[in-house]
């Protein structure tokens, strides 16, 4: 690196993000897991943009297992201890399911949450289900953009008026990602709207 650089990496989630019990919920209704298993495929999912730590994962389960949507059995173990494995109760599925069938505004409109949805919204059977998730983000990716970057006066700047290279890379980029999406949930909703 250099001189005066530093180095960042992004903060692992607290445990109270919505999105990791969504992710556990959805992982667990593929099959039962070990801990680590889980926390590798949570890390898939997430990647670099938000790890999970042991911290907020193990909290986490235990959230969901007071409430009954998540059960820990012992596993024989090559180790001392025996291993616990997670299963997702039928409890849990109707909770993820309610997830699913009704996501918050944020998990619509926050692209990392939004995308974890996205990864287990085939765990809704309901085809019309699935499509209304997905006319609930075509309507925020439709709706009238809101501008990067502002003129002293305050007015939206078009993207070949941005003041840098890199701003106008930006706006390119995003709106480019966004008419890609657009195209893809105009053809997912008809799909599934041919398949209900």
């Amino acid at each position: 690196m250099g001189r005066g650089a530093r180095a960042t990496r992004a903060r692992p989630t607290d445990g109270r993000d919505p999105v990791l019990p969504l992710a556990i919920l959805g992982f667990l209704a593929d099959e039962p897991l070990h801990g680590y298993q889980l926390k590798d495929r949570i890390t898939g999912l997430t990647g670099h943009v938000k790890p999970v730590s042991d911290g907020a994962l193990y909290p986490a389960i235990a959230r969901l297992e007071a409430k009954g949507f998540v059960e820990r059995r012992p596993e024989p173990g090559s180790g001392a201890a025996p291993r616990q494995v997670l299963t997702l109760t039928a409890a849990g599925r109707e909770e993820l399911d309610r997830r699913l069938r009704e996501p918050t505004q944020t998990e619509i409109t926050d692209r990392n949450r939004y995308f974890t949805l996205l990864a287990f919204l085939h765990r809704l059977e309901d085809p019309e289900a699935q499509a209304a998730v997905l006319r609930r983000r075509l309507d925020f990716l439709t709706a009238p953009n809101v501008a990067f970057f502002f003129d002293q006066d305050g007015k939206p700047v078009r993207v070949e008026n941005a003041p840098t290279l890199f701003q106008r890379g930006m706006t390119q980029i995003a709106r480019a990602t966004s008419k890609a999406e657009r195209e893809w949930l105009d053809a997912a909703i008809a799909e599934l709207e041919a398949a209900g």
